[in-house]
């Protein structure tokens, strides 16, 4: 599969489920949800609860922010480096709740977005994607997504009433989503670059083959 694709695929992913999950019965979204007290017996509910929507405008909101970053994919065509970190953000995002006694149970798709996003900025700074001006682009993104989350201040206040969407807004996956999206991108961004010495190496043996033939 081609590696912008695989991104594509996931984004694909991530939509369908939650509109499949939107008009399932309230049994089997009570199954796919992430709860704090039994996530360690329903593990799968580290990838499925981020389908799981409280109501309309959340889902809404959620798919307008899916479709933005899908877009954005679209545009750039990030590599399987930015896909696997993505893949590996995902329940990792779900991991880090506990650290907030307050947080009972999280659903939306809200910290695996935030991920994305903060992968794909990694890897336009480190030039792992290759656009006209990916570092002036991987800086706007990532600057927005770091006052986002200042603004937000997810470490003090994790959870928060939203009164135009009518719930609770858990702002510290939002955070633990732009963290674990920056250092998941940005190991696997430095992780499989290839060193200078071996490029020039490389350089040099062909065209030592060229002169010979």
């Amino acid at each position: 599969m081609n590696a912008a694709r695989s991104w594509l695929l996931v984004c694909a992913v991530h939509g369908v489920a939650s509109m499949l999950l939107w008009w399932a019965r309230a049994g089997t979204v009570d199954a796919l949800t992430w709860r704090d007290e039994q996530w360690l017996v329903q593990p799968w509910t580290l990838w499925t609860s981020a389908w799981v929507h409280m109501n309309t405008p959340h889902l809404i909101l959620n798919q307008l922010a899916l479709g933005a970053l899908t877009a954005f994919a679209w545009v750039i065509r990030p590599d399987g480096r930015c896909t696997l970190a993505w893949l590996l953000a995902w329940p990792l995002v779900q991991l880090t709740l506990p650290l907030w006694p307050q947080i009972g149970y999280s659903v939306g798709l809200s910290g695996p977005l935030h991920a994305g996003a903060a992968i794909l900025s990694v890897h336009l700074l480190c030039k792992r994607v290759n656009v006209p001006k990916a570092r002036r682009w991987g800086t706007l993104l990532l600057l927005g997504l770091l006052l986002k989350v200042a603004v937000e201040r997810g470490w003090r206040y994790p959870v928060v009433w939203d009164a135009g969407s009518n719930m609770s807004v858990v702002q510290a996956a939002h955070l633990s989503g732009v963290v674990c999206g920056l250092l998941l991108g940005g190991l696997l961004a430095v992780r499989w670059r290839k060193p200078a010495s071996w490029a020039r190496g490389q350089s040099g043996r062909t065209t030592s083959a060229r002169s010979v033939i």
